[in-house]
């Protein structure tokens, strides 16, 4: 068989194009969209996600564009934000645990009242827990952060001075236990995802609400209500937990080295990121509501200590209840109490 020059080119040139194939490939750019619940202007988007996403973008070498949808832009209501992800709807979401309950029964330890206070620790040990103890609670999707908030705390029409002031009183929860610790501290417990407190909270649904002071500003609750109930001691009323996950599908289908991409900005110090974020907001928070002349109220240690007791049966019924699934509620909230005296400031 005689090759000739013509038919030896061609066959050059198709093998550069075998050979440029997968090069071209692993250049493809990829566009990833993130999709949570607050609104723009709020903390949490503007110096957390914002962050992250330039960091992916810096670090693929712009290989990785993430397109931030803010105030559920794309549609359904924010406890359906975990299932988008995992359904693969969108790319990456931004949620809070509790807004889908029971499902994390494990990972929902920290949110059991008077457990934890500052959120960049706290989250640094939310983190090394959920690695450890509810890994498998994750496994339907890329776990890139697990966090918590600031102190929780209680923004109400009518002061609320002790204890009993809130018996009566309807409160908005955020999550499956704060609602059972609400019912425990004698108020009646409204669900009702944050997006929905300031409208709540002016048609009447609602007398007040648990948020912490980093999420008042972009809600105007501070123009709503005028009394602010703050707790004792360094250990919060109540706090909520978090996630950022990735479509695992997603995940799996990027290239090794945009897959590290990811690896690199998920995990503690991501975890980190978003806790002190929520943490340091805290303060240009409680200021709004100094600045509207609001009535700033700080419970002293004994009325505090009271509110404890009260709040006691929380972690009873959560014991039992965890006891039905199996699990060893004892241990693990002991597991959460380490961790967090571990990663506390010093």
């Amino acid at each position: 068989m005689t090759i000739t020059r013509k038919t030896f080119l061609g066959a050059l040139a198709g093998a550069a194009a075998v050979t440029a194939a997968p090069m071209v490939l692993a250049q493809q750019t990829v566009t990833l969209r993130f999709h949570q619940f607050l609104p723009p202007q709020a903390p949490v988007p503007t110096q957390a996600i914002k962050p992250w996403a330039q960091q992916v973008e810096r670090a693929s070498g712009g290989r990785i564009k993430v397109q931030q949808f803010d105030a559920m832009q794309l549609g359904g209501r924010p406890p359906e934000l975990f299932d988008q992800a995992k359904d693969g709807v969108v790319d990456v979401i931004w949620t809070v645990l509790g807004y889908t309950p029971g499902r994390f029964p494990k990972a929902e330890v920290f949110e059991l009242p008077f457990l934890v206070g500052e959120a960049e620790a706290g989250s640094r040990a939310y983190w090394e827990y959920v690695q450890t103890h509810a890994a498998d609670e994750f496994k339907d999707v890329k776990l890139i952060a697990a966090h918590i908030h600031g102190p929780g705390l209680i923004h109400s029409k009518t002061p609320v001075t002790k204890l009993e002031d809130l018996r009566g009183m309807k409160v908005r929860g955020g999550s499956r236990i704060i609602n059972i610790m609400l019912e425990q501290l004698g108020a009646v417990p409204v669900g009702m995802p944050v997006p929905a407190v300031g409208e709540g909270l002016s048609k009447g649904v609602i007398s007040a609400t648990t948020i912490p002071w980093e999420v008042v500003p972009s809600l105007k609750v501070h123009q709503i209500v005028k009394n602010h109930t703050t707790f004792s001691g360094d250990k919060a009323l109540y706090t909520q937990t978090f996630g950022v996950v990735m479509n695992k599908a997603r995940y799996e289908s990027l290239p090794a080295d945009l897959r590290k991409v990811i690896d690199d900005a998920s995990g503690i110090e991501t975890s980190a990121l978003f806790g002190r974020v929520m943490g340091n907001a805290d303060t240009p928070g409680r200021k709004a509501a100094e600045a509207a002349g609001n009535n700033i109220i700080q419970l002293d240690a004994a009325e505090t200590q009271r509110w404890q007791r009260a709040a006691a049966g929380v972690r009873a019924a959560w014991y039992a209840e965890a006891a039905g699934k199996g699990l060893d509620g004892q241990k693990l909230a002991a597991e959460a109490e380490r961790l967090i005296a571990k990663h506390a400031r010093k």
